[in-house]
């Protein structure tokens, strides 16, 4: 999400005064948050919408300009404008487009019979693990899966006597592994839109942090089993897991993601009109139904676009960077992979600080996309590598906030507290360690 740079911007040496209206923004919201979370409402901190809480922010950053009222206002839209916003919220419309045709039709539910089918009786901590992976990773939402799996997973840890906190961890994990890795998540569309790479490439990077970490966690589920049940045969209809099987395997191979992305809806829409009873009509409105339900973080990330531009233009982020440079200089005082690294654990660093106030990858990603995106420049980390590390880490802190949107859905269906929901999620435990590890010990090319 790089802005062009103007020579005024260029000139800039930073300054700390830009970064006044992303601190107001933070501020209201986590405030907003706070204040409900004192009250004791559901889902706290999103009481107060994103979107409009970073309006009084865009408007001190109009005021604090040192352009003219006509050309700041410029700016902003530039910033909207920019064509990595737009094509990172047109692929946004798809991909809620394709999780609410395919959800409708059946898709959810024929592939959660598929997985229960698979499932040994005393396996089933694991195995809810790799069902909710699977299903997070074909739908891009760890949120729509945790919501279509974690009611049949509760009934499963009652009849077999599991403890719910185990089994809110064990989905919960699952969800958070494979959104994390989906081509479709909206926070892979981010990354890659800020970086500037491929979602494959990004995709093949993410496995390398997140799949040591998956495997582990399956290890530790396997061994704090408990408990069986043998499952109820599940009616099972493979022709509606085909368009989450597609999406998959064209997207890994490379094919343009609007391109995917369509035919996934096509072919989710097939899938319900072959049975008889879905309509063109209907079809339409699913279709928009996606649409619409994509709209916060739709509007979000045009706003955010905006504000970035204005931040940039005013030397807020040349700031950010500068500070970070100086910490990267004390760790890495020769050139290479030293500073590499050092860069590669300043970006985590910003995406999980960002993701701990704003409890949403998804905008923690966008926010600091800039700043990572510049850092990988000047320390030679490939775009891939950016993307994917600002995807793993707040992937990290949104599996263990207990204020997180998941945490939350998890907690309220299983009748939990949301600390005991992720004090069980051990996937974003290993995968802290796992990805630190990664990135001091791994070489660079």
């Amino acid at each position: 999400m790089t802005h062009p740079v103007t020579p005024e911007t260029a000139n800039n040496q930073g300054s700390i005064i830009a970064l006044l209206p992303l601190f107001l923004f933070l501020a209201l919201f986590i405030g907003a948050g706070l204040y409900f979370q004192s009250l004791g409402t559901d889902f706290a901190f999103y009481q107060l919408p994103a979107p409009v809480a970073i309006l009084p922010a865009i408007v001190l950053a109009l005021v604090i300009s040192k352009q003219k009222l006509n050309s700041a206002i410029e700016t902003f839209i530039a910033g909207i404008g920019h064509s990595n916003i737009i094509a990172m919220c047109l692929i946004y419309l798809l991909a809620g487009a394709f999780a609410s045709v395919a959800k409708v039709t059946g898709g959810v539910d024929a592939t959660v019979a598929l997985g229960l089918s698979l499932i040994p009786s005393e396996l089933l901590l694991p195995g809810f693990f790799v069902i909710a992976a699977f299903i997070a990773t074909a739908m891009g939402t760890s949120m729509g899966t945790i919501a279509a799996v974690a009611p049949i997973a509760l009934g499963v840890a009652e009849q077999a006597d599991i403890s719910l906190p185990l089994m809110a961890g064990a989905v919960m994990s699952g969800a958070l592994f494979g959104d994390n890795l989906s081509i479709i998540s909206d926070t892979t569309i981010a990354a890659t839109r800020t970086q500037g790479c491929e979602m494959k490439d990004k995709f093949r990077e993410n496995l390398i942090f997140a799949l040591p970490a998956a495997l582990i966690t399956l290890i530790l589920f396997t061994f704090a089993g408990q408990g069986q049940a043998e499952l109820a045969a599940q009616e099972i209809d493979l022709i509606k897991v085909i368009p989450y099987l597609t999406i998959l395997v064209l997207a890994v191979a490379g094919l343009n993601v609007f391109v995917v992305l369509a035919i996934g809806i096509v072919l989710a829409g097939a899938t319900g009109l072959l049975g008889g009873e879905y309509g063109w009509v209907t079809f339409g409105k699913d279709i928009y139904a996606g649409f619409t339900n994509m709209q916060e973080i739709f509007i979000l990330s045009m706003l955010v676009g905006g504000l970035a531009a204005l931040m940039q233009q005013q030397g807020g982020l040349t700031f950010v960077s500068r500070q970070i440079e100086r910490v990267i200089a004390r760790f890495s005082k020769a050139k290479g992979e030293a500073s590499c690294r050092a860069a590669e654990l300043g970006m985590a660093g910003i995406a999980a600080a960002t993701n701990l106030c704003v409890a949403n990858n998804t905008v923690a990603i966008v926010v600091s996309g800039d700043i990572a995106k510049d850092l990988a420049t000047k320390h030679g980390v490939t775009p891939k590598r950016s993307a994917s590390i600002l995807d793993i880490f707040a992937c990290i802190i949104q599996g263990l906030i207990p204020y997180g949107a998941q945490a939350l859905l998890i907690a309220s269906t299983f009748a939990i507290s949301p600390v005991e929901a992720v004090s069980y999620t051990w996937y974003g435990m290993v995968l802290a360690v796992v990805a630190v590890a990664i990135v001091i010990v791994r070489p660079r090319s």
